[in-house]
Protein backbone atom coordinates (compact mmCIF):
# COMPACT_ATOMS: atom_id res chain seq x y z
CA UNK A 1 0.00 0.00 0.00
CA UNK A 2 1.58 3.46 -1.09
CA UNK A 3 1.33 6.10 1.59
CA UNK A 4 2.83 9.40 1.69
CA UNK A 5 4.39 10.61 5.40
CA UNK A 6 3.70 14.35 5.97
CA UNK A 7 5.48 15.83 9.03
CA UNK A 8 4.28 18.91 11.22
CA UNK A 9 5.55 21.16 13.84
CA UNK A 10 2.29 23.35 14.01
CA UNK A 11 -0.74 21.63 16.36
CA UNK A 12 -3.25 23.70 14.18
CA UNK A 13 -2.42 22.19 10.81
CA UNK A 14 -2.17 18.94 11.80
CA UNK A 15 -5.23 18.32 14.09
CA UNK A 16 -8.16 17.85 12.95
CA UNK A 17 -6.33 14.91 10.68
CA UNK A 18 -4.53 13.67 13.51
CA UNK A 19 -7.95 13.19 15.54
CA UNK A 20 -10.00 11.97 12.63
CA UNK A 21 -7.24 9.09 12.08
CA UNK A 22 -7.39 8.70 15.86
CA UNK A 23 -10.70 7.83 15.37
CA UNK A 24 -10.24 5.07 13.24
CA UNK A 25 -7.28 3.48 14.88
CA UNK A 26 -9.16 3.53 18.78
CA UNK A 27 -12.97 2.93 17.82
CA UNK A 28 -12.98 -0.10 20.03
CA UNK A 29 -11.97 2.39 22.90
CA UNK A 30 -13.56 5.51 22.24
CA UNK A 31 -16.54 4.99 25.13
CA UNK A 32 -13.64 5.15 27.58
CA UNK A 33 -13.43 8.49 29.07
CA UNK A 34 -8.99 8.79 28.13
CA UNK A 35 -9.81 7.18 25.16
CA UNK A 36 -12.18 9.65 23.80
CA UNK A 37 -11.73 12.22 21.26
CA UNK A 38 -12.24 14.93 23.02
CA UNK A 39 -10.03 14.09 25.56
CA UNK A 40 -7.00 13.22 23.44
CA UNK A 41 -8.30 16.55 21.30
CA UNK A 42 -7.17 18.68 25.02
CA UNK A 43 -4.19 16.61 25.46
CA UNK A 44 -3.06 17.31 21.68
CA UNK A 45 -3.69 20.84 21.65
CA UNK A 46 -1.62 21.03 25.17
CA UNK A 47 1.27 19.09 23.82
CA UNK A 48 0.86 20.74 20.70
CA UNK A 49 2.05 24.04 22.59
CA UNK A 50 4.96 22.31 24.38
CA UNK A 51 8.32 23.02 22.78
CA UNK A 52 9.49 20.37 20.41
CA UNK A 53 5.94 19.45 19.52
CA UNK A 54 6.44 17.26 16.23
CA UNK A 55 3.75 14.75 14.48
CA UNK A 56 3.57 12.87 10.92
CA UNK A 57 0.72 11.59 9.50
CA UNK A 58 0.59 8.89 6.53
CA UNK A 59 -1.77 9.49 4.25
CA UNK A 60 -2.92 7.10 1.39
CA UNK A 61 -2.99 7.32 -2.71
CA UNK A 62 -6.61 8.84 -1.72
CA UNK A 63 -5.49 11.79 0.75
CA UNK A 64 -7.10 9.89 3.48
CA UNK A 65 -5.25 9.74 7.17
CA UNK A 66 -4.67 5.96 7.92
CA UNK A 67 -1.42 6.50 10.93
CA UNK A 68 -0.16 8.97 12.96
CA UNK A 69 2.65 9.54 15.58
CA UNK A 70 2.84 13.04 17.66
CA UNK A 71 5.10 13.54 20.73
CA UNK A 72 7.32 16.50 22.40
CA UNK A 73 10.21 17.51 23.95
CA UNK A 74 10.54 16.82 27.66
CA UNK A 75 13.06 18.60 29.86
CA UNK A 76 14.71 16.96 33.27
CA UNK A 77 12.17 17.02 36.03
CA UNK A 78 9.40 17.05 33.91
CA UNK A 79 6.14 15.54 34.69
CA UNK A 80 6.87 12.68 32.07
CA UNK A 81 9.88 11.72 34.54
CA UNK A 82 8.19 12.46 37.57
CA UNK A 83 5.43 10.24 37.35
CA UNK A 84 7.72 7.38 36.42
CA UNK A 85 9.01 5.00 39.53
CA UNK A 86 11.77 3.11 40.08
CA UNK A 87 13.53 5.00 36.92
CA UNK A 88 17.74 5.41 37.38
CA UNK A 89 18.22 9.62 36.97
CA UNK A 90 20.97 9.01 34.15
CA UNK A 91 18.05 8.61 31.70
CA UNK A 92 16.23 11.92 32.63
CA UNK A 93 19.61 13.91 32.86
CA UNK A 94 18.92 15.19 29.35
CA UNK A 95 16.32 16.52 27.45
CA UNK A 96 14.27 13.04 25.29
CA UNK A 97 11.64 13.27 22.80
CA UNK A 98 8.29 11.86 24.45
CA UNK A 99 6.35 9.98 21.98
CA UNK A 100 2.82 10.17 22.96
CA UNK A 101 1.48 8.15 20.85
CA UNK A 102 1.60 6.38 17.42
CA UNK A 103 -1.15 4.35 15.84
CA UNK A 104 -2.46 2.65 12.06
CA UNK A 105 -5.93 2.07 10.54
CA UNK A 106 -6.59 -1.42 10.66
CA UNK A 107 -6.03 -1.82 6.52
CA UNK A 108 -2.47 -0.88 6.90
CA UNK A 109 -1.49 -2.98 10.37
CA UNK A 110 1.43 -5.14 9.13
CA UNK A 111 2.57 -3.41 6.82
CA UNK A 112 5.45 -1.59 8.09
CA UNK A 113 3.80 1.48 8.81
CA UNK A 114 4.05 2.07 12.05
CA UNK A 115 7.45 1.40 12.27
CA UNK A 116 7.91 4.10 9.49
CA UNK A 117 5.80 6.88 11.08
CA UNK A 118 7.94 5.92 14.17
CA UNK A 119 11.84 6.71 12.06
CA UNK A 120 10.14 9.72 10.35
CA UNK A 121 9.06 11.03 13.87
CA UNK A 122 12.40 10.55 15.34
CA UNK A 123 14.25 11.76 12.28
CA UNK A 124 16.22 14.81 13.00
CA UNK A 125 15.64 15.46 16.17
CA UNK A 126 17.81 17.06 18.59
CA UNK A 127 17.13 15.35 21.57
CA UNK A 128 19.77 12.41 22.27
CA UNK A 129 16.94 9.77 23.54
CA UNK A 130 12.96 8.89 22.99
CA UNK A 131 10.71 7.64 25.69
CA UNK A 132 7.46 5.90 25.77
CA UNK A 133 4.86 4.32 27.97
CA UNK A 134 3.27 1.16 27.17
CA UNK A 135 0.56 -0.95 28.35
CA UNK A 136 2.51 -4.29 28.83
CA UNK A 137 -0.66 -6.31 28.55
CA UNK A 138 -1.28 -4.64 25.13
CA UNK A 139 -1.72 -7.26 22.70
CA UNK A 140 -0.69 -9.47 25.34
CA UNK A 141 2.57 -8.16 25.44
CA UNK A 142 3.47 -7.81 21.46
CA UNK A 143 2.80 -4.13 21.72
CA UNK A 144 6.13 -4.20 24.21
CA UNK A 145 8.07 -6.47 22.08
CA UNK A 146 7.12 -4.30 18.74
CA UNK A 147 9.16 -1.43 20.87
CA UNK A 148 11.43 -3.77 22.18
CA UNK A 149 12.59 -4.77 18.37
CA UNK A 150 12.61 -1.28 17.93
CA UNK A 151 15.44 -0.72 20.47
CA UNK A 152 13.42 0.02 23.45
CA UNK A 153 14.43 -0.84 26.77
CA UNK A 154 12.49 -0.88 29.78
CA UNK A 155 13.45 1.73 32.24
CA UNK A 156 10.88 2.16 35.10
CA UNK A 157 6.81 2.05 35.39
CA UNK A 158 4.53 4.55 35.47
CA UNK A 159 0.53 4.84 36.36
CA UNK A 160 -1.13 8.20 35.13
CA UNK A 161 -4.08 7.70 37.24
CA UNK A 162 -4.97 5.64 40.34
CA UNK A 163 -7.54 4.29 37.88
CA UNK A 164 -4.62 3.33 35.22
CA UNK A 165 -2.97 0.48 34.36
CA UNK A 166 1.03 -0.01 35.34
CA UNK A 167 2.44 1.69 32.10
CA UNK A 168 6.05 0.63 31.53
CA UNK A 169 8.36 3.18 30.60
CA UNK A 170 10.80 2.45 27.79
CA UNK A 171 13.78 4.23 26.28
CA UNK A 172 16.21 4.48 23.33
CA UNK A 173 18.83 6.42 21.48
CA UNK A 174 16.84 8.64 18.94
CA UNK A 175 19.26 7.68 16.42
CA UNK A 176 19.97 4.19 16.78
Amino acid sequence: MKTEIRRYTDVEQVAASLLAVYAQVREPLLHLPDYAVPAVAERLERYGRTPGFGAVLAFDAEDRPVGYAYGNTVEAGDLWWRRMSEVDERHTREPALALREIGVTVPHRGTGLARTLHDALLAGRPEPSASLLVNPAAGDGKVRRVYESWGYTAIGTCRLSPDSPLLTAMIRPTRA
